[in-house]
């Protein structure tokens, strides 16, 4: 078996502070390759990376913001114009479904009524119940994050690993819940000490770290300061194309 890699397509924020894509995060060595988000930026990203969009199994959303599946629209019409015959699962809070086809109706109208050659399963992941999607079982754990439907931090089992995303949001509980005993914990740390509602500092991250008990943590969708200031920390952080073998 191939040893399970993750890899940071993108590992930006919203704004593509520090010129990085938004959150695209790929696992390969399973059956099949999954992505974890897909930010509006995903697809110009999976190209640079010589990632082919059409090999992807399926995609795990953490919430509905467009920085996290605004990719989505594009990764579809993508298969469709050449000719994927590859089903592609999609799993996300409830509403995915209808949140992915309003924003292809905006982008490319009329885009959800063509047919395709292959499959688009939309599946909704319930808090706390563990989900099978493609080769991987999610279980979601709430996250204090506004988007218009639940969000979630992301409990990933692919391949054997275990990997913890913490999605956006407040600290919760839940993270420990979700981090607990995992290979890899990503974690935001969108700012270093400076308290934003909705999002996770890294100052509070490192006053709750030793309660998590897992075996790596890397930092990701990091703002401005804490991008100036990422060589204070003692986490590791990722840049695009940043990959970690578990």
């Amino acid at each position: 078996m191939s040893p399970v890699r993750l890899a940071f397509v993108g590992a930006g924020d919203a704004f593509g502070s520090g010129g990085r894509f938004q959150t695209c995060l790929l696992l390969t060595g399973g059956a099949e390759p999954v992505l974890i988000d897909c930010g509006a930026s995903s697809l110009v990203a999976l190209r640079r990376a010589g990632v082919d969009p059409g090999g992807i199994g399926a995609v795990l959303l953490s919430h509905l913001h467009g920085d996290h599946f605004g990719g989505l629209p594009f990764l579809i019409l993508d298969g469709q114009f050449s000719r994927r015959v590859r089903p592609l699962a999609v799993a996300g809070p409830p509403g995915v479904r209808e949140r992915v086809e309003a924003a292809m109706e905006v982008f490319f109208p009329g885009s959800t009524r063509v047919a395709r050659r292959f499959e688009t399963a939309f599946g909704e992941i319930a808090a706390g119940v563990p989900c099978r999607v493609g080769p991987a079982t999610v279980t979601a754990h709430p996250a204090v994050h506004e988007s218009g439907a639940p969000s979630y931090a992301l409990r990933v089992e692919y391949g054997g690993k275990v990997i913890a995303y913490s999605g956006d949001g407040e600290w919760t509980e839940g993270l420990v819940d979700a981090a607990r005993g995992a290979d890899l914990f990503v974690c935001e740390a969108y700012s270093f000490d400076r308290k934003i509602r909705y999002h996770l500092d890294h100052a509070t991250l490192a006053a709750h770290a030793a309660r998590l008990d897992c075996r790596r943590i890397v930092l990701t969708h990091m703002g401005p300061d804490m991008l100036a200031r990422r060589g204070e920390s003692p986490f590791e952080t990722a840049e695009d194309g940043h990959v970690v073998e578990l």
